[in-house]
């Protein structure tokens, strides 16, 4: 695998606009740059900068990244939702206290879940929070004219962000399922009915997207034409507090739920690589020398066979249950 050059962002500082609660737990945010909007296509992010204090007291900022859910540019704004978390690392936390006026460092656009027009037939697959990512994309093939089904996921309707909006103008194109009225989704025949080159867009909880993944490669579809957006916090297991020895350095220190291990090495002065923080470029992949216990892989860089074999991790989203034991000496050095 080929581990992509470390991004330079340019901070602008942004103001809050508004700030409306949307769904259960969902929030809605504006905010304004203190300088020129950039243009941004479907699929695209934004970073910014959110505070946070060690377990000594000492104040420290990270960078959080939010999907931009429509084009706001016209208005002046970029605007982005956020869920409220347990057990937040601090992102969500801090996001959900700002009020109107408050101001943050916020990053122009990026996008690593660019949509294709080329395609005869799309399904894009949102679940819970994922809808954000897709958000743009749907009302974007609605107005290019092309063909294709929205199927938002979750737990409850009160958990349904942007469903309203999107039904005004998607109309029978959005199609939900609601695991508490008994409404699931149907993978094998979603994926079934898309048309032989249609492609798949999804961002939602990674057991949903791994499911959808390994019904996709078990229909014989192309692995190109399936696209995803992940989430640091979405994992297959339970996040609980776990132990990272630094074989190479001879250290040993807990990550406590609230910390990724990218973050506590940081914290115990390791250096280490990292751009994204998203468990997409690989660029803070460590070797892992042992695990006593399972490892949870959060990224979506990794290819399902790297992350079975569990010679690497990265540390900037995935985590462990019990003991893992790394070398940061070989970053990026795995095939």
């Amino acid at each position: 695998m080929t581990i992509p050059a470390r991004r330079q962002r340019v901070w602008q500082t942004a103001r809050v606009a508004r700030s409306e609660i949307i769904a259960e737990d969902v929030r809605l945010l504006d905010l304004v740059p203190d300088g020129p909007i950039s243009a941004y296509t479907p699929g695209s992010h934004v970073d910014v900068q959110v505070p946070f204090v060690h377990d000594d007291g000492q104040q420290d900022s990270d960078i959080r990244s939010y999907s931009l859910i429509e084009d706001a540019a016209g208005e002046g704004c970029y605007r982005i939702a956020v869920k409220r978390v347990a057990h937040s690392r601090g992102g969500s936390r801090f996001m959900w206290s700002l009020c109107q006026g408050d101001t943050l460092p916020l990053a122009p656009p990026s996008n690593f879940f660019s949509l294709s027009y080329t395609c005869p037939e799309y399904l894009l697959v949102a679940g819970g929070i994922g809808i954000t990512a897709l958000h743009g994309m749907a009302l974007s093939l609605a107005r290019a004219g092309k063909s294709f089904r929205l199927l938002y996921c979750a737990r409850s309707r009160d958990r349904l962000a942007l469903a309203e909006s999107l039904r005004t103008q998607l109309g029978d194109r959005l199609e939900t399922r609601i695991s508490d009225e008994g409404s699931r989704l149907d993978t094998a025949a979603e994926i079934a009915q898309l048309h032989p080159e249609g492609e798949l867009y999804m961002c939602g909880p990674m057991a949903l997207m791994d499911h959808i993944r390994d019904e996709w490669r078990r229909q014989g579809r192309a692995e190109w034409r399936l696209r995803h957006e992940t989430f640091a916090n979405s994992g297959r297991l339970a996040t609980v507090p776990f132990t990272v020895a630094v074989e190479n350095l001879g250290v040993e220190f807990e990550v406590p739920v609230n910390r990724s291990m990218l973050d506590a090495l940081r914290e115990h002065d390791v250096e280490i690589l990292a751009d994204c923080e998203r468990g997409e470029c690989g660029l803070c992949a460590v070797e892992v020398v042992a695990a006593e216990g399972e490892i949870d892989h959060r990224d979506v860089f990794m290819t399902r066979d790297q992350q079975r074999r569990s010679q690497h991790l990265c540390a900037c989203v995935s985590r462990a249950n019990g003991r893992v034991v790394i070398d940061t000496t070989r970053q990026g050095t795995f095939e």
